[in-house]
Formats: C-alpha cells, sequence, structure tokens
C-alpha cells in the first residue's frame, strides 16, 4: 500500500483493506493515492486494486452531511438522494461515475501503452455514507465495468472482490506488477516477488523487474532458492556482472523505454570505464618509473 493520508473515504477504505489477513480474504495488492501521468495529463487515482483475476480502480467518496433515502445513480447527470442532490466530501464537481470513466480508460490506455491492454480495468464508486444515515443505492443501468457500493459495511467490498475472483479469470502475473508499479513510479511500494506469488499472481519471475528497489535482494534470494535444485554450473569462462554493474543498477525495463535509466547507464558505464583506464595508467607509470 502507498500514502495513508486522504479523506474519510480513504482511511476508511484503508482500514478495511488492513484487515484481509484470513485465507478467506481477498487476494491481491493495493495502492492509495496515486497518480497516473498520462498523455501530458496527470490522474490523480483514489486506489488502484489488483487482483490475480482483476484490476479495479476506486473512486472513494463520503457524504458531507446525513441524507437519507435512495442515492439514484443516473447514466449521465447529477447523483441525488431523494431528489436532493449528494453532498459528497471532495472538491471535485464531477460525479464519482464521470470520473470513473475518465480514469479507467486512461489507464486501461497506459497499460496497453505497456503490452498489458488484454486486461479489463473496472470503474468502483464507494460511497460512505454519514454514521446512522439510512441509504441505499438505485442503479437504473448495467455496466459490467462500472459499480456502486455504499461503504457502511466492509463485507460489501469483500464480497464485490470474490465475486470478481469468481467471474475472471487469473489474467494478471507478478511481473504484469513490477511493470506497472515501475512505470506509475512507484517502485519502493513493490512487494517482493515472493509476496505476490503467496497472493495468487502467476510466475515466473523476472528478477530484473525489481531492481533499483527496495526489495531488489529479495528478488534475487528468490532466484537463487529457484535455482538452488537445478544445474547452475556455469561456463568456465562465464562471467556474473558485480551489483554495481551499471546494467544492474539502472536496468531496462520491461514493456517501457526510459530514457533517463539509459543516460544513467551509458554515464556510469563511461564514467567506469575513464576511472579503469586512469589507475591502469597511474599503474603502469609507476611501475616504468620503479624500473628507471
Amino acid at each position: 500500500m502507498q500514502n495513508s493520508g486522504g479523506g474519510n473515504a480513504e482511511r476508511a477504505l484503508l482500514d478495511w483493506l488492513r484487515t484481509w489477513k484470513d485465507p478467506r480474504s481477498p487476494h491481491g495488492v493495493a495502492t492509495l493515492n496515486v497518480s497516473l501521468f498520462h498523455t501530458n495529463r496527470l490522474f490523480p487515482l483514489d486506489a488502484v486494486i489488483w487482483t490475480p483475476t482483476s484490476c479495479v480502480i476506486i473512486e472513494a467518496e463520503a457524504l458531507a452531511a446525513r441524507q437519507d433515502g435512495v442515492l439514484r445513480i443516473p447514466l449521465n447527470g447529477p447523483w441525488t438522494i431523494d431528489g436532493e442532490p449528494a453532498a459528497m466530501e471532495g472538491r471535485d464537481r464531477r460525479t464519482p461515475l464521470e470520473r470513473s470513466r475518465e480514469h479507467t480508460f486512461a489507464l486501461q490506455d497506459w497499460l496497453s501503452a505497456r503490452g498489458l491492454g488484454q486486461r479489463v480495468v473496472h470503474g468502483l464508486a464507494l460511497i460512505v455514507p454519514v454514521r446512522g444515515a439510512d441509504v441505499s443505492v438505485e442503479q437504473g443501468w448495467s455496466d459490467p465495468s462500472f459499480d456502486v457500493i455504499l461503504g457502511d459495511d466492509p463485507e460489501r467490498l469483500r464480497h464485490y472482490f470474490q465475486t470478481l475472483a469468481v467471474q475472471e479469470k487469473h489474467l494478471w502475473t507478478a511481473n504484469d506488477i513490477a511493470v506497472a508499479f515501475r512505470g506509475l513510479g512507484i517502485l519502493p511500494y513493490l512487494p517482493a516477488p515472493q509476496e505476490l506469488l503467496n497472493e495468487g499472481f502467476l510466475g515466473p519471475i523476472d528478477i530484473t523487474l525489481w531492481h533499483g528497489g527496495p526489495n531488489q535482494a529479495q528478488a534475487e534470494a528468490y532466484a537463487a532458492e529457484q535455482s538452488a535444485g537445478t544445474d547452475t554450473r556455469l561456463p568456465l569462462l562465464a562471467v556474473e556482472t558485480p551489483w554495481y554493474s551499471p546494467w544492474k543498477l539502472y536496468p531496462r525495463k520491461h514493456g517501457d523505454i526510459d530514457f533517463g535509466q539509459a543516460v544513467m547507464r551509458t554515464g556510469l558505464a563511461i564514467g567506469m570505464f575513464v576511472a579503469f583506464v586512469w589507475i591502469l595508467w597511474f599503474v603502469v607509470t609507476a611501475v616504468l618509473t620503479v624500473a628507471t
């Protein structure tokens, strides 16, 4: 998870996700208050939750005042509760449905540009009413990629993801999650490979996707464990690159082009070459001086 700040709705969502620790709970990884930069625009996302079978963007909203009645969700236009505008806590005057359409399309397009376009991105509006309010939801139209649930009972959210897990197939691998985290600039929050596999994401693992992050050592340890039972003998002339290699410190990103990484990698390689030549020249000069 990332950045536990936010409004009442985001804090409620975070508290619920933290309770999903028993074996029957939905499996996956969540990021909160993450930003997506795409097509020269910045899209602030309340939450993105990946499970082995789905990707869901959650628009979390809390009602600013107590309102009792039926929350009506039209296909277009404002949301109302018993004829009165639903007083949302957030500053964005658009409805959660309007934001969800924009955010799901942006993330879908962003993923497609990285070779992950065959996945459906779902939108979910989580509406948290004031404690004690009597609110129900009426959505007079159906869209398999968008749902609205009330945030007065954490079991509703749990049931939503359990239903998705039954309907969808295994589509997301651990490498897919790593590609997404790297591209979104949240590599420090990327779980270790074994943690993602334990959550049900599929392998195999490309450990280079973890290079440069805090779990790089765990990724390399996982790879070592996997190869322990196989014949790992190297050719006599094979040389394994050390940890300080430019290609390990600034690895190429799978499915993405990062010119910053390329410049740092090239600059470090040139610097190391110049340093090696300077040291070699110094040693040769010292030897020749002593010999004469």
